[in-house]
């Protein structure tokens, strides 16, 4: 008996970003797996992350029990307002397409809430299960990302969209453990899981080759690589210009990516005189693990936002696995986890030029084996954990004879 599932994502393979490369590892979980038990049908949209990043794909990718349709959208710069056009085209055709179909389950997974909503509007139509996959509390993240008045006022008109959403799903997955007390509060008496993000194969192979000592060299500046979003969320426009010229004879850093304060981060170099920052567009994760092994320390930054002090980057995943030295600022639950399970890490309160500066001074600039941390976080193991959890809520898969083997 087969178990058919509509599975949305905003972000979807090619497109660069944590929801992506989340909903490719679950599809490609859920079917080793549970095999020919389980049709996937994903709905998403053409590579839109970056608008200085574009990747060929096609609109409609099938192969057998995996339908994948991505949806073109209006080209956005990560501004609010396009932002909420290009939501309204997706939802618009998603629900074109989801029309008459017969679902056992819809799985969304969301950020900004929205794409949660249209999975519970889906499940409702469709008279079937809803897992929601929830990656950010967008309700909490208004209030400090708009001015006080608008984000109170935002906060006011979500909340009830994040309260119907919430209470009519299945089941809710949490990607931190750091929003547990937020929804304990809001939703009393309710279980959540919590299948946080996770080191990708493609980190683990790099990982598993053995440390080699490197060559020792004349002095020169430490390489630092930062790699990801550059918006409000990151705040590098507040802290970079001034520690990077603060530190002009001893780093060099690399930006590699883009978003809505990347103008502003440029003009803010531009004005300090500093010199010794380069920017490159988002790349591919094959060449980015290139820019990783040429980086002597990778850098993390999260702006000082209250919002912020529940979230647990994915960058932090990732950067782990490659054994290099980190330099973060963070607060919150994401440098309680940093600090007490990966090695080598140093950590400042965000913003605080002079507690970057001493934390750098705290770092062992060579690389650390966390062969124990890439272990218990791999991807696929997390991922193979959560689709058995996401086929409980199947009747098909509750129908099961007893003692019937899951795997495929």
């Amino acid at each position: 008996m087969t178990t058919r599932i509509l599975l949305l994502s905003f972000y979807y393979p090619p497109d660069l970003s944590a929801g992506s490369f989340r909903a490719e590892a679950l599809v490609e979980a859920l079917r080793a797996e549970f095999g020919e038990r389980v049709a996937i049908d994903v709905v998403t949209t053409h590579p839109n992350r970056y608008h200085s990043f574009t990747a060929n794909a096609v609109s409609l990718e099938h192969s057998p029990l995996l339908t994948i349709r991505r949806i073109d959208i209006p080209a956005h710069r990560s501004g609010i307002g396009d932002q909420a056009k290009a939501f309204i085209s997706f939802a618009m055709s998603a629900l074109k397409i989801t029309r008459n179909q017969n679902y056992d389950l819809v799985f969304a997974t969301s950020s900004r809430l929205m794409t949660a909503s249209l999975g519970a509007l889906i499940a409702k139509r469709t008279n079937c299960g809803l897992y929601l996959d929830i990656r950010d509390i967008f309700v909490d993240t208004l209030r400090d990302l708009l001015p006080a008045r608008w984000g109170r006022l935002a906060a006011f008109l979500f909340s009830p969209v994040e309260r119907w959403t919430i209470n009519s799903a299945s089941r809710v997955n949490l990607i931190s453990p750091g929003f547990l007390p937020y929804f304990n509060t809001r939703y009393p008496g309710r279980d959540f899981t919590i299948y946080t993000n996770g080191v990708d194969d493609l980190f683990i192979e790099q990982n598993s080759k053995p440390l080699t000592e490197e060559p020792k060299q004349e002095p020169s500046r430490i390489k630092v690589v930062y790699a990801g979003n550059i918006g409000s969320g990151q705040g590098l426009h507040q802290i970079l210009p001034e520690l990077a010229k603060r530190l002009t004879e001893i780093v060099e850093f690399h930006l590699i990516g883009a978003g809505s304060t990347l103008i502003q981060l440029k003009i803010a170099l531009e004005q300090a005189g500093v010199e010794n920052v380069r920017i490159s567009p988002p790349m591919k994760r094959e060449e980015l693990l290139h820019a990783y092994n040429q980086a002597d320390v990778l850098f993390l930054h999260l702006n000082n936002l209250k919002a912020f002090r529940r979230v647990l980057p994915s960058k932090l995943f990732e950067y782990a696995a490659t054994n290099k030295p980190i330099w973060g600022g963070l607060s919150g639950y994401a440098a309680r986890f940093a600090q007490k399970r990966i090695k080598n890490t140093a950590l400042f309160r965000p913003c605080d030029i002079e507690g970057a500066i001493e934390a750098l001074q705290c770092l062992k600039i060579q690389q650390t084996s966390r062969s124990d941390f890439v272990e218990q976080f791999s991807r696929s193991n997390i991922k193979k954990k959560m689709a058995k959890d996401i086929l409980q809520l199947s009747p098909k898969y509750l129908a099961r004879p007893i003692g019937h083997d899951t795997k495929s």
